[in-house]
């Protein structure tokens, strides 16, 4: 009967601690909605060509003086860190990384344009080198609109953060109160606050009123134990991500593939996205290497294998299917082994 009781609920921390116990939590900015600071409350489209500055890390933690009942917060500074190109993505990730090497940092949050969150999570859930949580944050809404998501998104945030069970999950995407996996979660509508789902595989848990609430973790490698270094990384090799069409011929994909594969970044990886009844791609045996090539079948957002023969042909020259892989229309998380 007690086994029974411990397996039913889930893991649950309380909303508030005591002033001398609050843990650190460190907040880092980048451009997006949330900071944004429109003095027409009812500016939710084009909050980006009004003219008014963005708010700081550290006017936005002023603006919430709540977040001081849940956590001790510090700022990294006022700038907007940069994080639309692969060298970027990967400064971000190393200052992540030293940052968490503080013992006394318990958590990162940082805020982010809502666009590419998932791709910004994925890639930090990756690549950063420590157990303590990393919360990708966002809003839908600028933070001086009405009823602007903003404020609560980014307390929860902090709050998840600073919460002890966040601590193993990897990288964390908190908003409209849901917790979802870096890995899992994909940005589904461009106006609305549920936004931000998990599909079938669905979301972690919810920073509830009262407590943090955990109802499951990620079982495939992230953080620590993925076998991404940066540190060991000069520059990032180029990702080519090739898409079938209808009337499209094999000379097309081919001719595409040579020319990815000769430019001066070497392509590490190449997806070919297959739409359905349109001409076979080229068989990998005839494409030219440097570089593994990783087919996909169209599916936004599902598993990805391939048949026995065609999983042989592919295995010969080092590649194999992408794995659980999130799209959106027009764009594709970048790929990683189907461990990761």
């Amino acid at each position: 009967m007690i086994l029974a009781m411990m397996v039913a609920f889930p893991a649950v921390s309380s909303a508030q601690q005591d002033q001398a116990t609050l843990r650190r939590v460190h907040v880092m900015t980048g451009a997006g909605t949330l900071p944004r600071n429109p003095a027409n409350r009812l500016e939710y489209l084009r909050y980006a060509t009004t003219g008014e500055p963005r708010l700081t890390g550290a006017q936005l933690i002023e603006r919430i003086p709540e977040v001081q009942k849940f956590a001790r917060v510090s700022v990294e500074s006022d700038e907007f860190i940069p994080y639309d190109q692969p060298q970027e993505l990967k400064a971000l990730s190393l200052r992540m990384s030293a940052r968490l090497a503080d013992p006394d940092i318990a958590g990162i949050v940082f805020t982010h344009g809502t666009n590419t969150i998932e791709e910004t999570a994925y890639f930090v859930n990756l690549t950063v080198r420590s157990d303590k949580p990393v919360v990708i944050v966002g809003a839908q809404r600028p933070f001086s609109t009405l009823s602007s998501d903003g404020p609560l998104n980014l307390l929860n945030a902090i709050r998840v953060a600073a919460d002890p069970l966040s601590r193993g999950k990897g990288t964390l995407v908190v908003l409209n109160d849901e917790i979802n996996a870096a890995r899992d979660v994909t940005k589904t509508n461009t106006y609305r606050l549920e936004t931000f789902q998990s599909r079938e595989l669905g979301i972690l848990g919810y920073a509830d009123p009262d407590k943090i609430v955990f109802y499951r973790a990620p079982t495939r490698k992230h953080t620590t134990q993925s076998q991404f270094d940066l540190t060991q990384t000069g520059e990032l090799p180029k990702v080519s991500i090739l898409y079938s069409y209808a009337a499209q011929s094999q000379f097309d994909l081919t001719q595409t593939y040579r020319k990815s594969a000769s430019s001066t970044a070497t392509p590490a990886m190449t997806a070919i996205w297959r739409r359905p009844r349109s001409p076979p791609a080229p068989r990998v045996s005839s494409l030219p290497a440097p570089a593994p090539v990783t087919p996909r079948t169209r599916g936004r957002f599902s598993r990805s294998s391939l048949m026995p023969p065609a999983l042989s042909s592919c295995a010969a020259r080092g590649s194999a299917p992408a794995g659980w892989f999130a799209t959106t229309t027009g764009r594709s998380r970048a790929l990683s082994p189907p461990t990761t």
